[in-house]
């Protein structure tokens, strides 16, 4: 697996290792990383749920009123 290095404010890294529960600033940015995917993977789920149904809706005929 390819490993990247990149520079952080260390109060970011600190804040967020508070809040995970965490006791690296390695798992810090990995827990960070990953919520950020997971969070993106449910709004497309939600998005293709919602545009499959409005899919759905289109392609039934409409009554005609006369």
């Amino acid at each position: 697996m390819a490993k990247v290095n990149i520079r952080l404010d260390a109060e970011l890294v600190v804040e967020v290792m508070v809040l995970a529960g965490v006791g690296s600033p390695q798992d810090a940015v990995e827990a960070v990383v990953r919520d950020y995917i997971a969070r993106g993977h449910r709004t497309e789920a939600r998005t293709e749920r919602t545009d499959q149904s409005l899919r759905e809706v289109d392609v039934k005929p409409q009554d005609t009123q006369a």
